[in-house]
Parts: structure tokens; sequence; C-alpha cells
């Protein structure tokens, strides 16, 4: 019968925004310098009353994490982004579906992008494929902009909608039954997104973790070879620090945003380096007041053994940063299907959490299969897909953390909105105020919490009216 306030696409419009990095970021074996953010603007219909709306959503195309290795140059990578987001934006209008936001994403990931993606595929260099992982972040920004907009064209905020009230179809619809700890059927049905949310903070603060790359310099040591020119691939510091008036080293970087959680990215082939970085970032943490740190290896580690030899050695020699570590994030391809390895034995160290693994909430069911514990969602994977793997995982019992892909602009808006109400075990990742602060200039004006961390906190709370709460100044 439906709710009576289903919406379609009618319109797009696309916008591509570079941006370049104040230092580069490091992680695994990829170095980011530079990024595209795409912008979509998704005009809705609702269909009652053929009343219209824009809807904004916004993602870096971050090449590095969605496209590592093969035969394609970078330049080749991102063009081939930019192309099928341009395909996107050129089929979606027309893609016949309606429903609430998250009934329109879903069927747009399960019945159109897969095909979209292996025509699109056939037309890249010999033995290319777009990833499915790519896909994904270039459909995220119409997804976006999909649930910004059902909340606009309605006049409430977007996650107001999860509910049977606006949902013609429930979770049984979209994902398969859960177990429960007994190995009993959860049955979706009768379930909806909401009920696996949270209410955000009445007062608009979340806490926020710093990011700790591979090139990041901790102390002004660590400067090493000619400090004019580019960080020396192979170790931390190298280079001069920019004179922007922004903070360089760890410590300073502690100190002026009040920092309590860091999150460090280790190479994941070099056991001693990773070590090493995790002691010296251990100490520095306990010195300066940081209560948490999380280790990100970011795909790049194929044996266990390879984690659990760091963390029993930290845990031996360096007691208090052990102690510290709340979770450790993907050691291991993301590629779950290609890579079936049992990981129980490091999720008995330390909470494991999922993340470019996790693209979807089967992929999710595997890793927990597997011996995965934790799920971090990242709203680049689709809000539509988030919201799916939040529900799967809360009720198999798993954590959840909401990571960041250096959002700016107004890609952070919806990535903070999904870490106040997920529920996750310590605040959200935001690290684009590091990587390319003047970015968001026109953002900070409006939102100044959202792109400025103060006592180791994020600050929502002028995010105001429909959808995403951007503001008339932002939209």
């Amino acid at each position: 019968m439906g709710t009576g306030k289903e919406i379609e696409v009618v319109g797009v419009e696309l916008e591509f925004l570079p941006v370049e990095t104040r230092v580069p970021l490091k992680f695994g074996a990829q170095v980011l310098e530079r990024v595209i953010c795409a912008r979509a603007r998704v005009r809705v219909r609702r269909l009652s009353d053929g009343w219209e709306k824009l809807g904004i959503g916004e993602t870096p195309l971050s090449v590095p994490w969605v496209w590592p290795g093969g035969d394609l140059s970078y330049g080749e990578k991102e063009r081939a982004m930019v192309g099928f987001c341009e395909l996107i934006a050129e089929r979606l209008p027309g893609a016949g579906l309606s429903g609430h936001a998250m009934e329109l994403g879903y069927d747009f990931i399960e019945e159109v992008l897969p095909e979209l993606v292996e025509a699109f595929s056939g037309d890249l260099p010999e033995g290319a494929e777009l990833p499915e992982l790519a896909a994904l972040v270039c459909f995220s920004l119409f997804d976006l902009a999909i649930h910004d907009g059902y909340g606009v064209v309605h006049g409430v905020k977007t996650y107001e909608t999860y509910t049977g009230e606006w949902m013609e179809r429930d979770l049984a619809d979209f994902v398969d039954v859960a177990k429960d700890m007994r190995g009993g059927d959860l049955s979706f049905a009768g379930k909806y997104p909401g009920d696996f949310l949270v209410a955000a903070p009445a007062d608009g603060r979340i806490p926020v973790w710093h990011l700790v790359g591979g090139l990041d310099a901790l102390e002004k040591e660590d400067l090493t070879g000619d400090a004019s020119v580019t960080l020396d691939p192979d170790a931390p510091g190298g280079a001069k620090p920019p004179d922007d008036g922004y903070p360089f080293y760890l410590r300073d970087w502690i100190r002026t945003d009040g920092l309590k959680c860091l999150k460090v990215k280790l190479r994941g082939n070099d056991e001693g380096w990773d070590y090493e970085r995790l002691v010296k970032i251990g100490r520095i943490a306990a010195e300066e007041g940081v209560d948490w740190l999380s280790t990100d290896f970011n795909c790049t580690v194929t044996d266990p053994e390879y984690v659990n030899g760091i963390l029993d050695r930290l845990k031996g020699e360096e007691r208090g940063t052990w102690d510290k570590i709340l979770y450790v994030e993907q050691p291991f391809p993301y590629d779950l299907e290609a890579n079936r390895i049992e990981v129980g034995s490091v999720s008995e160290r330390k909470p494991l959490f999922l993340d470019e693994s996790a693209h979807d909430w089967r992929y999710v069911r595997l890793g927990r299969e597997l011996g995965w514990t934790g799920v971090a969602l990242k709203t680049c994977k689709t809000q539509t897909g988030a919201l799916l793997s939040l529900c799967w995982a809360k009720a198999h019992g798993m954590d959840l953390m909401v990571q960041d892909l250096t959002n700016p602009m107004l890609a952070q808006v919806p990535h903070v909105l999904l870490g106040a109400h997920a529920g996750t075990i310590m605040g959200v990742e935001s690290n684009g105020m590091q990587f390319y602060p003047e970015a968001s200039v026109r953002e900070a004006a409006v939102h100044p919490g959202l792109y400025r961390r103060r006592e180791g906190v994020l600050d929502f709370s002028t995010l105001e009216g429909a959808g995403f709460g951007y503001g008339a100044a932002l939209r």
C-alpha cells in the first residue's frame, strides 16, 4: 500500500572539487597527496503531491584507499572514478526507482550498480575492472543526497525517518535473519534501522579520534633529509613544517585539540618499524594524557601472527601502551572471500574491526564467521549500506566505530551524524582538519565545531533543520 511518503529522483547536478593535502597522508602502502571531492545535488520528487526539493551529498574519491595496486596509474584510476560518477548521474534519474531513501538506495545498489560496473569496466584498459569498493564510493555521494533530500522534501531530520512510519519495507526485506547467541533465528521482520540507532548526544558533542599517518612527524627529531621538499616515503619526517598556523608535530596536535584518542597507521610489512612506532606514540600518549589508541594496518597483513607478535610484545614490554589499545582495525586483505583468514587469535587479544572489508552486511556476516568482532562504518560506502551493516552487526552483538575518509566540506556532516547515532565504542574519527583544513573554510564559518576539534570532541550542535541539517547557507 505504501506510506504515502515515497520519493523518486528527477534530476542530478554533479560537481568535482579538487583538494591538495597540506602534508602527505600515508596509510598502508599508499600515500595520498591530493583528492577530488565529488558533490551531488539530487532533486527528489514526493510522489503524493509532486513536491520537489534538492538533497546534497559529497564524498572524497580516495583512489589509494579504494583501488590499491593494479596496472593503471593513479591518474587513470582517478579519471575512471570521475567517469563512473558521471555515468551514475546520467542513469539515476531514469532508473525508475522510488520509495524511502533506504529503499531507493538499496534497489540501486542491488539492481543497477552491478550492471553499470560491468558495462563501465568493459571500456577500461584490458584486464582492468572498477573495484566494488570504488563503485560504492562513487555512488555514495548520490545515496547521501537522496537521504538528505528525503528529509528535506518532508521537512524533517533524516535520522527521524528510519522507522515504520516512513518506510514501507522492514529490515527483513534487506538482510537475512540474524542468529541469536544460541544459534536460533532472530528475525528482522517488523524492525527498522531506527530500532538499532541511538539518540544523538543532547549537547551535540562527540569524542573525536586523531589520525597519526605513517609519514607524520611525532617530534622535531623525526625530521630528516632535505627539509624543503617532500616527505621521505620510507620514514616519518623529511619535510619542513608548513607555515600555515596549524599544528605539525603530534604533541602539538594533542595539546591544541585536547586529544584523547589516537588512531595509528602502520605498515603491516615491517614488524620492527610498526612496533617502534607504537612504542613512541604510546609513550607520547602517556606523557600527554591520551586515553586511547587504535592500530590500523590497512589490509597489508596476511598472517595473524604478525599482529599477535606485536600485541604480545607490547603487553610484555610496554604494558601502558597495550592497555590503551582499544581495538585493532583491518590488518588483513579486504577481499574476505578470496582471503578467508581465521582471525580469532587476534580478536582474543583485542577487539578486531572490519573496515575496507565491510562493503555491506554480507561481508560483515562472513567476517564474523572468520572471527572479527567489530565493524568500522563509513558513509563513503553509502549511507544505506552503512545503516544495514550497523543493524546486522548490532543484532549479532558486534561493536561499532565510525571511521573517516579524511572528509572535508559537506562530507563531514553525515559522517559525524552517523557517529552520533550509531552507538560506537568511542566517538568518531575525524582528520580532515589535519590534512586539508583550508578546504572547509566556508563550511566551518557555519559549523565551527565540526571542523575544529576542541577538548577532544567535535561539536555538531549547530546542525539544524531538515535533512542532514547543513543549513540554508550551505545549500
